[in-house]
């Protein structure tokens, strides 16, 4: 009985920390947190769904080696991944940034971040297309008129970038 009370008092304390952290960071980050958080759950689905196309792809072409699953390619992706965020932090300090200098001018901004809600955004969408991708790679019947509506949400964060 005593190790189920160690462990109910662990477990609280994990979630109160959790929650704790949680409130902080969205305190700090407002909806770049969602869309950040959704953004990893994004990647992950991607690069299992990019493993699972491949798998398919091996299976329907046995005797050809450009087909499969290639931990070099793996871990190409996930590099790749770390670079998008990489460059979300640089557009989060490039919010940060402004809004220092705004407040220090006397200027008020609202938006707690613009650059890397936008950015974020854009890999978002960039990972959906690449699920979709892989979803038919796996056989899968995508809508077109999905994949047209991602790229078009796409292209106009891009427009509104510029």
């Amino acid at each position: 009985m005593e190790n189920a009370n160690v462990v109910k008092a662990v477990t609280a304390g994990v979630a109160g920390i959790t929650s704790g952290v949680m409130a902080w960071l969205f305190a700090r980050m407002g909806v770049l947190l969602y869309v950040i958080i959704i953004l990893a759950a994004a990647m992950a689905i991607d690069y299992i769904t990019g493993m699972l196309a491949s798998k398919s792809e091996a299976i329907d072409h046995p005797d050809n080696p450009e087909y499969g699953w290639n931990s070099r390619k793996g871990a190409k992706g996930i590099i790749k991944k770390v670079g998008y965020l990489c460059v979300i932090a640089v557009a989060m300090m490039v919010d940060y940034t402004i809004l220092r200098v705004a407040s220090e001018i006397g200027m008020e901004i609202e938006l707690k971040a613009f650059f890397g809600i936008m950015v974020a955004v854009w890999y978002l969408l960039n990972e959906a297309l690449s699920i979709i991708e892989n979803a038919g790679r796996m056989g899968a019947p995508v809508p077109d008129s999905l994949r047209q509506y991602i790229a078009v949400l796409k292209n106009k964060i891009e427009q509104k970038g510029d």
